[in-house]
């Protein structure tokens, strides 16, 4: 049992510094070719941060483990808005001045509502996941769109200040290719370490994808919203997990249907997306002003309520498999 732990544990460190060097290797290179501060921000940064759930879901579902697949997803959406905007709120109010955020709040109510939709028939089937891949590529389209039509963005003056850009395009190049190869290889001890503790115990693996494997790879947007926090940069801590949730929803559920059609467990439309619906139809309601002349903004007391319905629902996963 200790090489699992120890598996679950040196796998999730390898795996945040990892996707961290993937990042700035990615945002640094699409820098060097000329690409739009928007853009590098909303695809590169958005992709990136979404990288550790990507190959963790694709690979459990090559395995045979879909449950550490989609709770990955669906967990790793409730710990970004719950326990990551919650703290980061608590740390500094969130103002949301740029224009693209708040179309994305929106977009992402209406994907994570559309995903319960297709999912209520308890199958992910290869058709269910072809329109979500379709939208994933939709929702591309629309961000490069944006990103381009929406040059003067608050969030690309905050990127701006963010993206490495000293980092040579050689460095750059080196980031971008071991960030990827130590990402996919820490994924796979994490995935193997995670599968081998819920057979021990007995506990469903989706239950270790919604808790632990789900925290883990949420860390890299834990550590990237509270700096962007501490330094007044609040589109990026908001952005990091829009774009992050949206990539989830989207591609992350899409790529592991694709690959493996699988059965899902009814507690997961009951219990898991209900949780992530109303935490991000919440997240539209006080992140979103409604007024054009008047700025969205997540304060501290709204924080806390965040962070108290993501410790709730832990808690309940936690109970659930002590009965």
């Amino acid at each position: 049992m200790v090489l699992p732990i120890l598996a679950v544990i040196g796998g999730l460190i390898v795996l945040v510094l990892s996707s961290d060097r993937f990042v700035d290797g990615a945002a640094a290179t699409a820098r060097h070719f000329g690409m739009p501060s928007l853009l590098i921000g909303m695809v590169i940064v958005g992709f990136g941060t979404s990288a550790p759930e990507m190959v963790v879901s694709t690979l459990s579902a090559m395995q045979g483990s879909p449950g550490i697949a989609l709770g990955n997803a669906y967990g790793s959406n409730i710990a970004n808005i719950g326990l990551i905007l919650g703290i980061t709120a608590i740390i500094s109010p969130i103002t949301v001045s740029s224009k693209i955020l708040k179309k994305e709040l929106p977009i992402l109510s209406l994907l994570t509502l559309l995903s319960i939709v297709l999912l209520y028939d308890l199958n992910l089937s290869h058709f269910d996941a072809a329109l979500i891949l379709v939208l994933f590529a939709l929702l591309i389209f629309w961000s490069v769109y944006q990103g381009l039509k929406e040059g003067n963005d608050r969030l690309a003056e905050e990127i701006d200040e963010e993206v490495p850009s000293p980092l040579s395009m050689k460095r750059a190049v080196l980031y971008l290719i071991f960030g990827l190869l130590f990402l996919i290889l820490s994924s796979r001890v994490l995935v193997w370490g995670a599968v081998e503790i819920a057979r021990y115990f007995g506990v469903s693996d989706l239950i270790i994808g919604l808790t632990i494997v789900a925290m883990g790879t949420s860390l890299p947007e834990l550590a990237s919203s509270i700096l962007a926090a501490q330094k007044g940069e609040h589109d990026i801590a908001l952005g990091n997990v829009i774009g992050s949730n949206l990539f989830n929803t989207t591609a992350v559920v899409g790529i592991a249907g694709a690959i493996h059609p699988f059965a899902i467990d009814p507690m997961v439309v009951s219990r898991d997306m209900l949780v992530m619906s109303l935490l991000t139809l919440s997240l539209f309601v006080i992140g979103y002003r409604f007024k054009k002349d008047r700025q969205g903004r997540i304060n501290r007391f709204e924080g806390i309520g965040l962070l108290l319905c993501y410790f709730g629902y832990t808690a309940y996963l936690i109970q659930s498999t002590l009965i």
